[in-house]
């Protein structure tokens, strides 16, 4: 069975783009299930699936990740990865998307949880908005030959890889992916004809996928006027030749294989006192699409 991949919200979990991709499990909030349910709930997830992956946006309120950073010490369970997002919310579902796709795959546990600092690199996420006044949660500004944010006027706003904010209506436009993506959307209460020509244009994105509007992207962006947007790598074979070529070794604490600079399931990170012990990496085998 592959590894659990849990949300914390049902607008986390986008259709599949393919039939082999898993579902995730949503958690209850804590408004809706006492503690003791709470662990059992996890307790049940740890037992079916072995390591439980749950991705939690960064904005998720504090009693829910306090919640789930105590159900993981009274299960004192190092097979329970809690990984925050800092893409939006759209964003955050593509990430999760990803993953459920990795999972299907034979990656090791603490491979596909370290997989996801890795994938959230290339994942192009954004907003059209009926202005650029009320932005706070990304660090932009408009070209210098532009002056200061327009007081009204509709914006484009990257919030990653790099941040960057244009009015929509300029010559500017948005720095896309430079390899082949398709673009999921979510169309508001703005017409989503500039994401879908304009920008799908400009990004050569290979399809598009539009999704309903996830209920945080208002907070999260500070309006309800937005369409939003997020290009990413669909294709589970390249997904998995990236994560499969990055050097595998194992943490010093928990022993599980991972990737990058620090373990998923218990956050310690990679000695820097002494040469890393890499791991081999098998040969491994994606699910092909069509395959089996």
């Amino acid at each position: 069975m592959p590894i659990a991949i849990a949300v914390t919200s049902a607008d986390l979990v986008l259709p599949p783009t393919d039939q082999h991709t898993p579902g995730a499990h949503v958690l209850t909030p804590p408004r809706d299930q006492d503690f003791p349910t709470a662990l059992a709930e996890m307790n049940d997830l740890v037992g079916r699936h072995g390591h439980v992956i749950a991705v939690h946006p960064t904005t998720t309120p504090l009693p829910y990740v306090q919640r789930l950073h105590a159900v993981r010490a009274m299960l004192e369970s190092d097979r329970i990865a809690l990984l925050p997002s800092a893409l939006p919310p759209l964003g955050t579902a593509v990430l999760v998307r990803q993953l459920r796709q990795l999972s299907a795959c034979d990656f090791s546990p603490g491979v596909l949880g370290a997989s996801a600092r890795l994938l959230a690199h290339y994942i192009y996420a954004g907003a059209l908005l009926a202005s650029g006044s009320r932005i706070d949660k990304v660090p932009v500004t408009l070209p210098a030959q532009a002056g200061a944010r327009p007081p009204g006027g509709q914006c484009a706003v990257l919030a990653g890889p790099t941040p960057q904010l244009v009015r929509a209506d300029g010559e500017v436009t948005l720095a896309g992916p430079q390899f082949s993506t398709t673009l999921t959307y979510a169309p508001g209460t703005l017409g989503s004809e500039w994401v879908t020509s304009r920008l799908a244009r400009q990004w050569q994105v290979q399809a598009l996928h539009p999704v309903p509007m996830p209920a945080e992207s208002t907070a999260w962006w500070a309006t309800a006027k937005l369409v939003e947007f997020a290009a990413a790598i669909p294709d589970v074979s390249l997904l998995y030749q990236m994560v499969s070529q990055m050097r595998q070794e194992a943490c010093h604490w928990c022993g599980l294989t991972l990737i990058g600079d620090r373990c998923a399931f218990c956050s310690a990170p990679v000695r820097q006192d002494r040469p890393p012990r890499a791991i081999a990496p098998a040969r491994r085998r994606a699910l092909a699409p069509g395959g089996g």
